[in-house]
């Protein structure tokens, strides 16, 4: 189901005023840059998933390239993910329908505990953050299923809002819960790389030592 003009004036009749006409940066611009970023994103997934099964050496040169900043990269997909669900729902008047909100509660907790591990270079943040983003992906996943396959929505969701409403759609698949699952994505990635990387852990409190004592 697509939201009739990408525009939330005409579902609901829950507002009067056109996302897309309130702001300085037009939202399609917004959502624009999002679905770059989404896509940008799901390009490096394919890329360290790829580097991770081409072979041993290859594996290794991407776990020591990317080991070091993981837990960064991790936090600033999540906080981006996060600020950007707010710019849609608080900016653009996108209403997020109940798998929308699950999602968020995955991943605004992550979001917090990812940037405070950064800073403190503790990769223990991995046993919380890990099942946390991991639920956020399955809740996705199938939260794009929904938007493919209306009918198998199950009612659960606000009638007035259905968990199947597309508020806009770029490249011929990027919408909300595209770029949802590939956040998810990108932070489950960069936590399995920043395990690779810490190994024994002798690496990850190297580094730790290192923080403290700089």
């Amino acid at each position: 189901m697509t939201a009739p003009g990408v525009s939330p004036t005409a579902h609901a009749g829950q507002y009067t005023l056109d996302p897309r006409k309130c702001c300085i940066v037009n939202v399609d611009t917004v959502t624009l840059f999002f679905a770059l970023l989404a896509i940008a994103l799901q390009v490096a997934v394919i890329a360290l998933v790829l580097g991770a099964v081409a072979g041993r050496s290859v594996r290794s040169v991407v776990v020591d390239t990317v080991g070091p900043i993981a837990l960064w990269a991790a936090a600033a997909i999540a906080t981006v993910c996060m600020v950007g669900s707010l710019y849609l729902s608080e900016v653009a008047k996108f209403t997020p329908c109940k798998l929308c909100w699950y999602q968020r509660i995955a991943m605004y907790p992550s979001a917090l505990l990812l940037v405070i591990a950064a800073a403190r270079r503790d990769g223990a943040v991995r046993r919380f953050v890990g099942p946390l983003v991991v639920i956020g992906a399955l809740i996705s996943s199938y939260h794009v299923l929904l938007e493919r396959f209306p009918n198998l929505e199950s009612g659960a969701c606000d009638p007035d809002n259905p968990c199947s409403l597309i508020w806009f759609e770029k490249f011929g698949y990027i919408t909300i819960p595209v770029m949802a699952l590939t956040g998810f994505a990108g932070v489950i990635a960069a936590l399995l790389i920043h395990r690779a990387w810490a190994g024994d852990g002798s690496r990850a409190s190297s580094s730790s030592q290192e923080s403290r004592h700089g």
